[in-house]
């Protein structure tokens, strides 16, 4: 065999193992960590909560304080909004009034129930896990933070009559970190047509279901916005050429010159996803501050969130309830639309706040 034919072939061995450990893969620990972590609020705010003592019913009573309110209160087997509000629920007036500017972050650690829990869960790991493995702990670390934040601060600019809670914002992130990611990398993807087909129309199925009532899809939008920008700015790929070259042996002769390690698409969608996440997050946050209600600024927007039927309605604005004492207890009756639902919860002394509290849960 001739020596000058087999010498190209061992330093491409090279390049490939040096390629292999530029683009190593990481032992994902955080996202499951993250899970991890979620159950365990759950199962803490579910022992706050303490259904057989606030409430006449529970289901699953055999399971002490852990039992979850009724369905007609809380159909997604949890905790009441009062619990919720207490462990740190995202609640736009408390953020602005009374500087509580946390529930922008805590809100995310917490869910309305069981089935919210599996469903962010499941989806966090299949997505996470992934992303975690390609780029570590690190950057997606702060992707699934920084979205989740941002989901959170769209929503209080839009959504100001009720409290929001979830990682659904966090898991549009991931999602659209990992849209952006095909997109800024495309050039080292085999299929990758077929890959970005798939991947909008999951996140395009997703935003939809947002527009049933009762999801805080404005939390999904701008969870997926603000992960989708980071995903340029964190998860950008130098180009191959570029690593062949700075990593092959002498002997190996590169077909072509590359000076750049990045394109120059990727350099122009790295700057102005930048830009755009600070410019983005500093008016959301002053206009937050400030008091400001998006919706009036935008006359349509509200359709993004729930889109009214003959089936279910939207506005929740003007509600109405009757109250009734009954000696320790409080029986609150939604008289909005002919509902007739009502809640009857253990509270001596209800005040003010707590009865407008459980009068949009009940008519809710």
């Amino acid at each position: 065999m001739d020596m000058n034919t087999s010498l190209p072939s061992k330093a491409e061995a090279i390049v490939e193992y040096k390629e292999m450990k530029h683009f190593k893969k990481w032992i994902p620990w955080l996202i499951p960590f993250f899970v991890i972590a979620n159950v365990v609020v759950f199962i803490i705010t579910m022992y706050v909560n303490d259904c057989p003592h606030n409430s006449i019913s529970c289901i699953a009573r055999f399971l002490g304080r852990f039992s979850f309110q009724p369905f007609n209160e809380n159909p997604l087997l949890g905790p009441s909004m009062l619990t919720l509000m207490s462990m740190g629920a995202l609640d736009v007036e408390k953020v602005v009034s009374k500087h509580q500017g946390w529930r922008l972050i805590t809100c995310m650690w917490l869910h309305g129930g069981v089935f919210h829990l599996l469903a962010n869960m499941l989806g966090i790991l299949v997505v996470g896990i992934r992303l975690e493995q390609d780029f570590g702990f690190v950057l997606i670390g702060l992707l699934f933070v920084i979205s989740g934040f941002g989901g959170s601060l769209l929503s209080s600019l839009f959504i100001q009559k009720s409290i929001s809670v979830g990682a659904s914002s966090a898991l549009f992130g991931l999602l659209g970190g990992m849209l952006s990611e095909l997109i800024t990398n495309w050039s080292i993807y085999d299929k990758r047509l077929g890959a970005l087909l798939t991947l909008v129309s999951i996140i395009t199925i997703n935003l939809a279901v947002g527009i049933f009532p009762h999801v805080d899809n404005f939390a999904h939008i701008g969870g997926f916005l603000s992960g989708f920008l980071l995903g340029f700015v964190f998860l950008i790929r130098p180009q191959f050429g570029w690593i062949k070259q700075k990593y092959a042996t002498s002997t190996y002769n590169s077909p072509a010159l590359v000076k750049s390690k990045f394109k120059i698409y990727q350099c122009i969608s790295w700057l102005l996803a930048l830009i755009l996440l600070i410019a983005g997050f500093s008016v959301g946050l002053v206009a937050l501050l400030s008091g400001v209600d998006a919706n009036d600024h935008c006359s349509w927007c509200h359709y993004l969130s729930c889109v009214p039927t003959s089936r279910w309605g939207c506005n929740l604005k003007n509600l109405t309830c009757l109250t009734e004492q009954i000696e320790n207890q409080v029986n609150v009756t939604c008289s909005n639309n002919g509902f007739g639902k009502s809640i009857l919860y253990d509270m001596q002394y209800p005040t003010n706040s707590k009865i407008q509290e459980l009068c949009f849960q009940v008519c809710s």
